[in-house]
């Protein structure tokens, strides 16, 4: 099996997660035909690993775009959201990505984790106008939960995925 790990990465979060799906499948003796930013040359691969942060509830304009051209490909989703933990959410997201999808992809296997976000964001969250106290603490806090993701136990989640166990 030849296959291609395509990562639209903002911050670094979804890089981590293709990367890591590299050395899952090298580890398998799997050969990886390309990995990197989306580029027609991943169309080659057997299946396709897709990568992508959330942008207004869905991916990337780049990873749309790319998803678009994989028609009769074998696909898995994966992607990171500042906003996260909870299955729910990232199933909304996965249902918008999905729509870039030709018909004729067969979807293998989706995976979401939570993301951290630039410092920035923390920093407009403190600062916008209007928002009652105990809403801005809750961006507050689920900031700095996503801190430290994606995590060990997001790689290991992501690995069984990707393993199918």
């Amino acid at each position: 099996m030849k296959y291609a790990v395509v990562v639209s990465s903002k911050t670094g979060n979804t890089k981590a997660l293709g990367d890591e799906i590299v050395a899952v499948l090298k580890q398998e003796g799997k050969t990886c035909l390309y990995s990197g930013a989306p580029c027609p040359q991943a169309l080659d691969a057997d299946i396709i690993f897709v990568g992508f942060w959330t942008d207004k509830g869905a991916c990337s304009a780049d990873a749309a775009a790319f998803l678009q051209q994989c028609g009769g490909k074998k696909v898995f989703l994966f992607g990171t959201a500042g906003f996260g933990g909870d299955d729910a959410y990232f199933a909304r997201i996965l249902q918008g990505v999905k729509k870039y999808l030709p018909d004729s992809v067969e979807e293998i296997g989706t995976f979401m984790c939570q993301g951290r976000m630039p410092q920035s964001v923390r920093a407009r969250y403190e600062t916008m106008p209007g928002l009652p106290p105990e809403k801005r603490q809750e961006m507050l806090d689920n900031f700095d939960r996503a801190l430290c993701h994606p995590n060990g136990e997001d790689l290991l989640a992501l690995r069984c995925q990707v393993m199918g166990k």
